[in-house]
């Protein structure tokens, strides 16, 4: 990593802005429609609107805490990947402390909106904060980092169940394991574009894991994550009809993401990470439907 140069305070800014992915709001979307399913669902399809904001500033605050932290984790590893080796931290643009400094204000940012929800939802938001500290380093001590990121992206659901002030039932925990097994099927498409170079810098992964049973794990945890959340739907009786075409569209689009991938093209196993943005969407746009038709 190279020394840290003086800067001035717009590169700073700018500096911390790519450090918290705020130009790629990918992950923001991949945590923000999972959200949104529990709290429609939790709210019986009508969350008030100030539910609703200080819900999707809780999943930016906290996504961009989780990329503040992820590349402290990182930084001495993002230099020697191609596809990171740019980030403020590997440059060397800003120096450790102050990755640490972004993390804690955006924690403190998140705990603020604590204070317009439940006390239940200020004790579940610990467990969010222990899995978003911890996730980056897991990659360093075990093959499942993905598991615990699929943990952290999740939490959001049990929260949303609890800022509207119901308990978290089994509709609940179905739609958190079914959004876990898909954070770990997209993960992992993301985690192979990075292979190569994990396997040189010691780096563990869930692609490195399953090796060449990769896209047929993938597969298998994308129809996991169909019936898990499709069984939610059912008890919440939103599947029929709105439901089962949404998951419809969905296991196409999982068609179309194993087409694209099987043959590990790095470039298109990313492309497939990010085309799940639309996956969240959908699934989002079937429960809206199911409430309102």
């Amino acid at each position: 990593m190279s020394t840290v140069q003086p800067i001035s305070w717009r590169e700073r800014l700018q500096a911390y802005y790519y450090l918290c992915r705020f130009d790629k709001p990918i992950g923001t979307e991949l945590v923000f429609w999972p959200t949104m399913w529990a709290l429609w669902i939790a709210s019986d399809g009508y969350p008030d609107l100030k539910m609703f904001v200080v819900m999707t500033l809780g999943v930016l605050f906290m996504r961009a805490a989780g990329c503040a932290i992820n590349d402290f984790a990182d930084r001495k590893v993002d230099g020697h990947v191609a596809r990171t080796k740019q980030r403020p931290l590997a440059t060397g643009i800003i120096r450790p402390i102050e990755a640490i400094w972004v993390f804690l204000a955006l924690v403190a940012a998140s705990a603020a909106l604590l204070l317009f929800l439940p006390i239940e939802t200020f004790y579940w938001s610990f467990g969010a904060l222990f899995l978003a500290f911890i996730y980056p380093f897991m990659k360093r001590y075990t093959h499942l980092p993905q598991v615990f990121l699929g943990a952290a992206f999740s939490w959001a659901i049990p929260m949303a169940y609890t800022a509207t002030g119901q308990a978290p039932d089994l509709t609940c925990w179905l739609l958190y394991f079914g959004n876990l097994a898909w954070t770990v099927a997209y993960d992992t498409q993301y985690a192979i574009t990075d292979r190569e170079y994990d396997l040189k810098i010691g780096v563990k992964s869930t692609a490195i894991l399953f090796n060449r049973f990769d896209i047929p794990i993938i597969s298998t945890l994308q129809l996991s994550s169909l019936l898990l959340i499709g069984m939610a739907l059912y008890i919440e009786n939103l599947l029929f009809p709105w439901g089962i075409i949404g998951l419809v569209v969905v296991a196409v689009d999982f068609i179309y993401q194993w087409t694209k991938t099987k043959n590990r093209d790095p470039q298109l196993c990313f492309w497939a990470f990010r085309h799940n943005r639309w996956v969240g969407l959908i699934i989002f746009l079937a429960i809206l439907a199911a409430f309102r038709f």
